[in-house]
């Protein structure tokens, strides 16, 4: 037995939809564990695009249980629709084969006003969230006002949850933020509409994943937005507002870390970054429009323009490290093709001072300067290759020197957005 964590090594955005989607089919179970839909996955599946932000990208394969997490914050509104669309699509025919978590919380529309709110008024200094109240909705769970599903199936002690929230947050709104306020009635109708159609669906999925991870099933747990992305480990205040690292899968699950056999890390052969915040490898020139437009780097969630740069092996050789990742899967290689060198971020300079590893200081990231090694680049199409002996011998030992750099093993390189396109160097379920 293998259970298996996907966890993203960059800032997210690293492809983790298609890899999930290729171990799914080895797993019975697959895991969303924690964030909200600012994520999405983007799957390529018989040639079309799937874009998923809440539901597990399991869900493309035949009898896959699907899990939504405690650690999830969910819209569900958005839930719905994605739940309508697969099933236009002859997916998710079995509604069994979905759970949410009754401890997820929900995400209310005062989160959505705030979060926009507040970042309008942050003007420059702008966090570059989505708008669609994520971290309003963690917050309210770590104050212990947030409304989960167990609440919202329960009517009395959703009306008395929403009526003091409303009541409070209206205050905020109006006073603080300068904002509309809210009416109660029609968000607790509307929610009320959610929980008929959604209550199928909630579970205890802690006890339910104890049990089938007892009876000898395979999990693969899939992260959303990426290492350096992490509220307590990644480029904070620039950061998202869950764990995104291996132990957000313990806490997110409610599983133990015994249950977790591999942790396979996600990254890009290059590096990318949606919002603000520092990124020491960025290519603002015709190098990064050049990455940005053959690596379609557009957010599938926003549409926003990825910021885009060289490999940078410091924050990936960091979230190797934190996260105990027992093997890494490298995606988008094929969008280095071209290109006459290439370059890896080994070190950072900042005041004289050489960092090897990540720092965590804002001030440094934000100030550092690259110290690179230079690669020649190849000319030769790969999308067509299946094993790594089919690579250009200048792609071969591209990908050779980000192992050595990063002292973690690949366990797969993807050279194309489809299933097919993908080089297997080790299935971490075999």
């Amino acid at each position: 037995m293998a259970n298996v964590a996907v966890i993203g090594a960059q800032w997210g955005d690293e492809g983790k939809g298609k890899i999930v989607d290729l171990f799914s089919r080895d797993a019975d179970i697959v895991v969303r564990f924690q964030g909200g839909n600012n994520a999405g996955h983007t799957l390529v599946v018989d040639g079309r695009k799937t874009v998923l932000h809440l539901i597990p990208s399991g869900a493309l394969h035949p009898n896959k249980l699907c899990i939504i997490g405690n650690g999830v914050v969910v819209d569900p509104e958005v839930l719905l629709e994605e739940i309508r669309g697969l099933k236009e699509r002859g997916y998710l025919k079995d509604d069994s084969l979905l759970r949410i978590s009754e401890q997820a919380h929900l995400i209310m529309p005062y989160h959505k006003s705030v979060d926009q709110a507040r970042e309008r008024l942050r003007g420059k200094g702008k966090i570059g969230t989505t708008g669609r109240g994520i971290g309003p909705t963690y917050e309210d769970k770590v104050a212990r006002i947030g409304i989960r599903f167990v609440d919202l199936l329960d009517a009395k002690t959703f009306k008395e949850k929403l009526k003091h929230n409303i009541e409070e947050k209206n205050i905020y709104l109006k006073a603080i933020l300068k904002e509309k306020t809210l009416d109660f009635r029609s968000i607790y109708e509307t929610y009320c509409g959610y929980r008929e159609k959604l209550e199928r669906y909630v579970a205890d999925t802690a006890l339910l994943l104890h049990l089938e991870i007892k009876a000898g099933k395979k999990v693969l747990f899939e992260g959303a937005q990426g290492s350096l992305l992490d509220v307590d480990h990644g480029t904070y205040p620039f950061v998202t507002s869950s764990n995104t690292v291996i132990g957000g899968v313990c806490t997110g699950a409610g599983i133990g870390p015994r249950s977790i056999q591999q942790i396979i890390g996600i990254s890009k052969a290059y590096t990318t970054r949606v919002g603000s915040g520092p990124f020491p490898t960025e290519l603002t020139g015709a190098e990064g429009e050049r990455l940005r437009h053959d690596g379609d780097e557009f957010g599938a969630t926003t549409g926003r323009p990825r910021r885009c740069g060289w490999f940078d092996a410091v924050g990936v050789r960091y979230a190797a490290r934190i996260n105990g990742m027992t093997g890494l899967a490298l995606t988008k290689l094929d969008v280095l093709t071209g290109f006459k060198t290439i370059k890896i971020c080994t070190a950072y300079r900042h005041d004289g001072k050489h960092y090897r590893e990540f720092p965590a200081s804002l001030r440094v990231l934000e100030g550092a300067e690259p110290v690179w090694e230079e690669l020649e680049g190849w000319d030769t199409a790969i999308s067509a290759a299946r094993k790594l002996s089919d690579l250009p011998a200048r792609a071969r030992g591209y990908v050779r020197r980000l192992e050595e750099i990063l002292e973690t093993d690949l366990v797969l390189v993807s050279v194309g957005p489809s299933r097919d396109q993908t080089i297997m160097l080790r299935n971490p379920y075999r």
